[in-house]
């Protein structure tokens, strides 16, 4: 939080904030919540996925959506069309057992992401496809007849 400050003509400068010693409750929250907190309190509440990066490119044939997601498998996604809305989602549930001597341990931990993309009426969404592989989720949108771009011709002059 700034301090307003006074310029006398003399050119000194003079703080106008008579509460300096006092910390007024709005820059103690501001304090408070712009700390970065040690890795003990967030270590527990991140369990690895952040929202994935997409790349998309235009070919004169189709949009191709491109999702770097690492470490999932084909069946984690959910790839959903509603309204021209295309929606990619995955939820994860991570659970593990351990026995010792008097206790048994259980943790377990969950995590997901949902990006959706308007799509341009131009995709023909009767055949759009998804693949997998190597960390890398493909969606091919293909353009409908009328939408693909045509080569370039010559007109003949009459």
């Amino acid at each position: 939080m700034s301090n307003l400050v006074n310029v006398p003509k003399n050119g000194s400068l003079a703080n106008t904030n008579s509460n300096t010693n006092f910390p007024t409750l709005s820059t103690w929250l501001d304090d408070f919540f712009n700390r970065d907190f040690p890795s003990v309190f967030n270590s527990n509440f991140n369990t690895g996925i952040t929202l994935p990066k997409v790349n998309i490119k235009e070919t004169a044939e189709a949009y191709i959506v491109e999702m770097a997601v690492p470490g999932l498998k084909k069946s984690d996604f959910r790839i959903d069309l509603d309204n021209e809305v295309l929606a990619i989602s995955t939820e994860i549930k991570d659970e593990s057992e351990g026995k010792d001597e008097n206790y048994t341990r259980r943790e377990f931990g969950y995590s997901s992401f949902k990006r959706t993309f308007n799509l341009p009426e131009s995709v023909n969404d009767e055949k759009i496809n998804a693949s997998y592989q190597e960390g890398i989720l493909s969606i091919l949108l293909p353009k409908k007849e009328e939408a693909k771009q045509k080569p370039a011709r010559s007109i003949k002059i009459s």
